[in-house]
C-alpha cells in the first residue's frame, strides 16, 4: 500500500533539465531500500515555479524539493522516505519578513499565496497520463451534468452568466460566441481549440495541455454539446511535442471510457474530438488563419463576416476558443456561474494566467484573479528584477501589445485597463524589462519577429511593417533625425487602419507604447547618437579610465582584434576606437570596473 506520492515536474521546462531522469533514478534506487510498495513516483504537470526547477514534490508531506539534481535523488530516498528526515538544502522555502520565521507551507510562500487556480488547477497535481486520477478530481463531472440535467441553451446561459471572456487575446464573451453558433440551423457544426500558442514567452497554453489535457476535452466535449456539434479538432503547433502525445494519451482513454465517442454517458449526444498539427506559423493563431490551415490550405487570415460561428471550417459553423478558455468551463458548469463571476472585476471575471519571464526573479506560469495590479505580479508573487537591478517596463500582449511602466503597475488587470493604457491582455505573455534594455530594440525585437510571421497576403502587414523594422534599424544605428519618428509613428497609424487581419492591425503596437512611454530613449538614438541603455551596438564606445586602470592587460589580452595598446605594469591602457568592433569582451574582462561602455 502506498504510503507516498512523489511527484515529479514533467513540463517542457523541468524536462529540458532532465526530469526525465530523476523519474528514472528514483524507480531505480527505491527498491534497494525496500520502498517501491510504499512510494509511488507520478510524472505531473508543471508546478509554476519555473525558476526553480527541476521540482519533486513529496506528498502528504507537502515538501517541495527545487533544483534538484540526478545526485540528490538518493538523499531524498535515504533521508526522507527512509528515515523521515526533510532534506533542508534542497527544500523550497521562505523567510517570514515579519516573524523572520520559515514558512514551509507552499501556499504561503509568496509565489503562491496571492495565486487562484482555475485553469491550472490539476497542473502539478495529477499525473496528466492517468484519466481516472482527473476523474478522481471531480473530471467528467461537468460533462454529465451537462448532457442529463442540462438543455443546451441552459449550458450557453450558464457560460454567458459567469461572464467568462476569451482568454486568446481579444476577451470576446465566450457565452455570446456559442449562442451566435447554436442559433445557426441544425446540421453539422464543429468546435475548435486554438492551441496555436505564438507569442515569444508564452507557454500557458502548452503547460495546461501538458498538465490537464482533460480539462480541455471535456470543455470541448460540453461545448459540442451546447451548439450542437458531434466533431472538434485540437489545433496545437508541431513543437509542442510533450503536450501533443498527452493529447493523444487523453484522447484515447476518453475514448475508451466512453466519454467521446458515440452515446456518452448512455445519452443519444455523439462527440469525437481529432488532432490537427500547425506548422508554427504565428499567423495561424487568427482564427481564420487557423481554419484555412485546417483545412490543408496556407494559413492565411480571410475578411469577416462572416464570422466562424456562422461559416467556419468546411464552410459550417465553427466555435474557436483557446485552451485557457476550455479550462474554465468544466468548473464553471460544476460549480454555477455566480462563483466564477464572483472572483475578478466587473468587466472581466474570473482569473487569468500569465507567463512570467523576462528580467525576474521567478520566473513561470502565475494565474491571479482579475483585478491583481501588475506591482503585485512583478513584486510580490514574481520577487522583482533579480540583481538588484531597476524595473523598467513590462511587455503584456506578446507582439500585439504594448510596454508598461513604473506609473502604471498599480493599475488592475483585466481586459479593458489594459486596453487604455495602450497595451492589451493578449493570451497572457508577460515579459519584464529592467534598466538595461533598450526600448528601441525592444520594439525591433518584436517588429522583426512580426515581418518574419506576416502572411504577406495583404500589403499593409507585407510591406508596411518591413518599413517599420527599417526604420527602427536605422534608429538603432543611431542614422536619420527627428523626423524618421514622426514617419515612422505616422505608418504606424496608416498599417493599424487598414491592415486584414488582427496580426497586422497590431503590429505597430510595439513602437506606439514605446514612443509614447520612452520617447526621450528614441530621441537619444537620433540626436545624440547614444544609447542610454548601451545595448545598440552600433552607438557603443568602450573606453579605459586612466585612473581606474591597475595596468593588467586583461582587457589586451581579451581583445580580439588587437584594438587596445599599453605597457603592464607602467602605463594605463588605451583603446583604438578605429579598431574597436564592440564585441564587448574588454568590459567583460576587466575585474576593476576600469572599462566604460557608453
Amino acid at each position: 500500500m502506498e504510503r507516498i506520492n512523489v511527484l515529479i515536474c514533467a513540463g517542457t521546462g523541468c524536462t529540458s533539465s532532465n526530469s526525465g531522469l530523476l523519474v528514472q533514478k528514483f524507480n531505480e534506487l527505491l527498491p534497494q531500500y525496500g520502498l517501491e510498495e510504499e512510494v509511488k513516483v507520478i510524472k505531473t504537470g508543471c508546478f509554476g515555479l519555473c525558476q526553480k526547477g527541476p521540482i519533486v514534490a513529496i506528498y502528504p508531506d507537502k515538501v517541495f524539493y527545487n533544483h534538484v539534481k540526478v545526485e540528490d535523488v538518493e538523499v531524498i530516498i535515504s533521508e526522507h522516505l527512509y528515515k523521515g528526515r526533510v532534506v533542508k538544502r534542497l527544500e523550497l522555502s521562505e523567510i517570514d519578513e515579519e516573524t523572520k520565521e520559515k514558512i514551509l507551507d507552499i501556499d504561503k510562500i509568496k509565489f503562491y499565496a496571492k495565486q487562484k487556480r482555475i485553469a491550472l488547477r490539476n497542473c502539478g497535481v495529477i499525473n496528466p497520463e492517468d484519466i481516472l486520477e482527473y476523474i478522481a478530481k471531480d473530471g467528467y463531472m461537468a460533462l454529465g451534468k451537462a448532457i442529463t440535467e442540462m438543455t443546451p441553451q441552459e449550458v450557453i446561459d450558464e457560460i454567458k452568466a459567469s461572464g467568462l471572456r476569451g482568454r486568446g487575446g481579444g476577451g470576446f464573451p465566450t457565452g455570446v460566441k456559442w449562442q451566435f453558433a447554436a442559433n445557426q440551423p441544425k446540421g453539422q457544426k464543429y468546435v475548435i481549440c486554438n492551441a496555436d500558442e505564438g507569442d515569444p514567452g508564452a507557454f500557458m497554453d502548452r503547460s495546461i495541455l501538458e498538465g490537464d489535457p482533460h480539462s480541455v476535452i471535456e470543455a470541448m466535449a460540453i461545448a459540442g454539446y451546447a451548439i450542437g456539434a458531434n466533431h472538434g479538432y485540437i489545433y496545437i503547433r508541431a513543437e509542442y511535442p510533450i503536450a501533443v502525445q498527452r493529447l493523444k494519451i487523453a484522447i484515447k482513454q476518453a475514448e475508451e471510457y466512453g466519454l467521446l465517442g458515440k452515446n456518452i454517458l448512455g445519452t443519444d449526444f455523439d462527440f469525437t474530438l481529432e488532432i490537427r498539427l500547425g506548422a508554427g506559423a504565428f499567423v495561424c493563431g487568427e482564427e481564420t488563419a487557423l481554419i484555412m490551415s485546417i483545412e490543408g490550405k496556407r494559413g492565411m487570415p480571410v475578411p469577416k463576416p462572416p464570422f466562424p460561428a456562422v461559416s467556419g471550417v468546411w464552410g459550417k459553423p465553427t466555435i474557436i476558443n483557446n485552451v485557457e478558455t476550455f479550462a474554465n468551463v468544466a468548473q464553471i458548469i460544476l460549480n454555477g456561474a455566480s462563483w466564477f463571476a464572483s472572483i475578478g472585476t466587473e468587466k472581466s471575471k474570473g482569473t487569468k494566467v500569465f507567463a512570467l519571464g523576462g528580467k525576474i526573479t521567478n520566473t513561470g506560469l502565475v494565474e491571479i484573479p482579475m483585478g491583481t495590479t501588475l506591482r503585485e505580479i512583478i513584486y510580490e508573487i514574481g520577487g522583482g528584477c533579480p540583481n538588484n537591478k531597476n524595473f523598467k517596463a513590462v511587455q503584456t500582449g506578446g507582439p500585439s501589445g504594448g510596454c508598461l511602466t513604473e506609473d502604471q503597475l498599480d493599475t488592475p488587470i483585466d481586459f479593458d485597463n489594459l486596453v487604455e493604457l495602450g497595451s492589451m491582455m493578449g493570451s497572457g505573455g508577460m515579459i519584464v524589462l529592467d534598466e538595461d534594455n533598450c526600448m528601441v530594440d525592444v520594439a525591433r525585437f518584436y517588429l522583426d519577429f512580426i515581418v518574419e510571421e506576416s502572411c504577406g497576403k495583404c500589403t499593409p502587414c507585407r510591406v508596411g511593417t518591413k518599413r517599420l523594422l527599417e526604420m527602427l534599424i536605422k534608429i538603432t544605428k543611431g542614422e536619420g533625425g527627428l523626423e524618421i519618428l514622426d514617419e515612422m509613428e505616422k505608418l504606424c497609424y496608416e498599417i493599424k487602419q487598414t491592415a486584414l487581419c488582427g496580426l497586422g492591425q497590431t503590429a505597430p503596437n510595439p513602437i506606439l507604447s514605446t514612443l509614447k512611454q520612452f520617447r526621450a530613449e528614441y530621441e537619444a538614438h537620433v540626436v545624440d547618437k547614444r544609447c542610454p541603455a548601451g545595448v545598440c551596438k552600433a552607438l557603443l564606445t568602450y573606453q579605459v579610465k586612466s585612473d581606474l586602470c591597475r595596468k593588467c592587460s586583461l582587457c589586451a589580452k581579451n581583445c580580439p582584434v588587437g584594438a587596445i595598446s599599453g605597457v603592464p605594469g607602467k602605463e594605463p591602457y588605451h583603446i583604438d576606437t578605429s579598431k574597436c568592433i564592440k564585441c564587448g569582451a574588454c568590459y567583460s574582462a576587466c575585474r576593476f570596473h576600469a572599462i566604460e561602455r557608453r
